[in-house]
């Protein structure tokens, strides 16, 4: 018999492993992968949904946000002429640097080879060798078993 807690990441994973191209940020983030994704409570919809559940700093997002992006209905920034900007510089530095994860590399690989092969290559890159589930970016481990990131 399975219990709430065994219920509840089986759901879970099942939403960790659809990892979509519209889970892909235009800053080559891979919202699938964050906390804020995967938590059970207030669940963010990733930066292309609607900012409802979102929180404060994710909604005023200066790359969510980017006019230029906006009014030439790009979908990445590699396309920007400004690119990478100093706050996507900031970004991915921090990123490098607390979470072994760089979005200038992400975007590189979505410039290169397509968004279908970067997702192909996150779920593998992302996925838990313990459980299957999806290893958050943010903590370093799977959030349906709990084994760390190796």
């Amino acid at each position: 018999m399975i219990g709430k807690s065994g219920l509840n990441r089986s759901i879970k994973m099942t939403k960790e492993l659809n990892i979509a191209n519209k889970l892909i940020a235009p800053c080559g983030m891979n919202c699938g992968i964050c906390k804020a994704y995967l938590r059970d409570k207030n669940t963010c919809p990733g930066c292309r949904e609607s900012d409802e559940n979102k929180a404060v700093s994710c909604k005023r997002c200066i790359i969510k946000n980017c006019q230029v992006l906006s009014e030439n209905n790009w979908k990445f920034c590699f396309k920007c002429g400004k690119y990478p900007c100093a706050r996507m510089k900031s970004l991915d530095e921090r990123y490098r640097r607390k979470y072994r994860m760089s979005m200038i590399e992400n975007l590189k690989n979505i410039e290169e080879h397509g968004i279908r092969r970067f997702v192909r290559n996150e779920k593998l890159r992302w996925q838990c060798s313990e459980c299957g589930g999806v290893i958050c970016v943010h903590g370093g481990y799977c959030f349906s078993c709990n084994a760390k990131m190796q």
